[in-house]
């Protein structure tokens, strides 16, 4: 399996503009973000009178916690720690499935969300960051503009970040470049294969749509936002328990809807470390499921915590 690059220390470069892709976003491509995050937000606002109407059952629910698993695992574990960081080494089944599990969230393609990651880590809450919420300003009002625009207004911005500076391995990588490509396909299945189990396990046309809606619609919604809170509120609020050079912070009732990735302080300033909760009482559970591929023989080369290296790095 091909490793991470390096990634540079933060800081802005004189490159910094080479580091963008020369083709900016397309109207349509903006179009389709607006569909894909938007319409599924929409299923938020009938939730509460679907379920209190009763139109939610047992295998809407256990779908629902599936398929939240699987695709937001795909995003922790997958897109984020094995391949942004590479913080372990999968074989070849278990690198492809992450990389399938991961695109289930409807966050992109795998390859230009590792890319737009790795510019994150490189400029952390400096000009070239695509998603800080200091963008603006220090003040109040700058910071309510910028969560905002780390939250959700970066996906509108007219530049994109390009995949051959930040992911040539990836580019290289003919598994993972075919399930960049299937992105549309597997957009689809996203949504179908709920309403197909849910139909299949109720035997009714109503359970493939209510399946639809609590494990297609509100499913990718609550990934989403849960991952979006990492680059808004886990960049703003929270905890310091480690030095850092930007402002990632620890949000602990951010842990278990986000599978751990809001130990986000300790992760910024040791961006390789499998494990992000590396303190007493810190829940990571994607650090759990790397731990259980480790154990099936699935995983190797898992970088664990070093004891010297975080006592060096926490803060007096």
């Amino acid at each position: 399996m091909t490793t991470a690059p390096a990634i540079d220390q933060p800081g802005a470069s004189a490159g910094g503009r080479a580091e963008l892709d020369p083709e900016p976003t397309s109207t349509t491509e903006k179009v389709l973000v607006a569909v894909f995050t938007g319409v599924p937000l929409l299923a938020l606002f009938a939730a509460i009178p679907m379920a209190w109407g009763s139109l939610v059952g047992w295998v809407d629910v256990a779908l629902l916690v599936v398929f939240y698993t699987v695709s937001a695992a795909g995003i922790t574990v997958g897109f984020h720690r094995h391949f942004t960081h590479g913080s372990f080494k999968a074989n070849r089944p278990l690198h492809i499935a992450l990389a399938v599990a991961g695109t289930l969230a409807i966050q992109g393609p795998v390859i230009t969300w590792v890319a737009d990651h790795r510019r994150h880590h490189k400029y952390s809450d400096k000009e070239q960051d695509p998603h800080s919420p200091w963008r603006f300003g220090t003040d109040w009002k700058a910071l309510t503009k910028g969560m905002l625009w780390a939250h959700y207004g970066w996906f509108f911005d007219g530049s994109s970040t390009s995949k051959e500076k930040f992911a040539p391995d990836l580019l290289a990588d003919k598994d993972v470049a075919r399930v960049d490509r299937w992105f549309p396909g597997l957009v689809a299945v996203s949504f179908l294969l709920p309403a197909l189990l849910g139909g299949l396990l109720t035997m009714s046309w109503q359970g493939a749509l209510t399946a639809l809606f609590w494990a297609g619609f509100v499913r990718i919604t609550l990934v989403h936002h849960v991952t979006w809170s990492i680059n808004s509120i886990c960049h703003t609020f929270g905890k310091e328990h480690f030095d850092v050079r930007d402002k990632s912070r620890n949000v602990w009732w951010l842990a278990i809807p986000s599978l751990g990735e809001s130990w986000h302080n300790l992760h910024h300033s040791d961006p390789t470390c499998a494990r992000h909760g590396v303190l007493k009482g810190q829940i990571d559970i994607s650090a759990r499921m790397i731990w259980a591929f480790e154990k099936l023989g699935w995983a190797h080369g898992v970088r664990w915590p070093n004891e010297e290296r975080l006592a060096a790095k926490r803060v007096r």
